[in-house]
């Protein structure tokens, strides 16, 4: 574990940072990435060690993002095992408003969600493959295995993601290995408002909660070290499903 190195974009707080705790506890090497929180970002490195840990602001929805990256993770630690796509945004919209889900928030989420973690995946493919046992592992939705979630507009996006690594992981075998984790309610900053949502899980799910953060990291960790497992979407809701 500890020549492998990981990029975990989004990764400055909620689940993408629990997933690079987690990468370094466990030996990795790891490049970590935000959108905007710079700072946050480089107090991560200074906690974690300047020599496991790299940060690199950067859009993964911009043209150009993914490489520059990809560049910068070579130039510092030379290889490239393991990419986690976990850089994603979403918008509170009640289902049955339609007219509030317009074009321009399908746009935001799809460049976002679907296309920034496609951008990734094929910047990352060439490096993942030289490994012989590279792996990516996408962070979707429940929302995109169930008719429901914060808009309609993210759980497509989602089941959009969990096609997508599908896909990958059909033409990227032998080599690479892709999988994703789709939680369902998630304890994060993102999230900390939404205490209609959060009760209900705990009415509903059998176990009583939202996840939390290493929650996702230990299924994510589970992932990268499963080496006959690919095109699998690991449904995460603490049983919310059975219901």
């Amino acid at each position: 574990m500890t020549d492998r190195v990981a990029l975990v974009t989004g990764s400055t707080s909620g689940i993408g940072k629990a997933v690079v705790e987690r990468f370094v506890a466990d030996g990795l090497k790891v490049v970590i990435n935000s959108a905007k929180s710079v700072d946050a970002g480089q107090a991560m490195v200074a906690e974690l060690g300047e020599d496991r840990t790299l940060y690199v602001q950067g859009d993964i929805s911009e043209a150009g993002t993914a490489q520059r990256l990809l560049d910068a993770t070579i130039a510092r630690f030379g290889r490239l095992d393991v990419l986690v796509n976990n850089a994603g945004t979403t918008v509170r919209i009640a289902h049955e408003d339609f007219a509030t889900a317009t074009p321009d928030v399908f746009r935001r989420l799809y460049d976002v969600n679907v296309v920034g973690t496609w951008q990734m995946s094929v910047a990352a493919a060439p490096h993942l493959k030289e490994t012989g046992a590279g792996c990516i592992v996408n962070v979707t939705s429940l929302a995109g295995v169930r008719p429901l979630g914060s808009s309609i507009p993210y759980a497509v996006s989602k089941a959009a993601m969990n096609h997508l690594t599908l896909l990958m992981a059909n033409v990227l075998a032998p080599d690479v290995r892709v999988n994703a984790v789709a939680p369902g309610l998630v304890d994060t900053p993102w999230t900390a408002d939404w205490t209609d949502l959060h009760e209900g899980i705990k009415f509903m799910a059998p176990m009583q909660r939202a996840a939390v953060p290493d929650d996702v990291a230990e299924v994510v960790a589970t992932l990268i070290d499963s080496t006959y497992v690919t095109g699998q979407v690991w449904v995460l809701d603490g049983g919310l499903s059975l219901r």
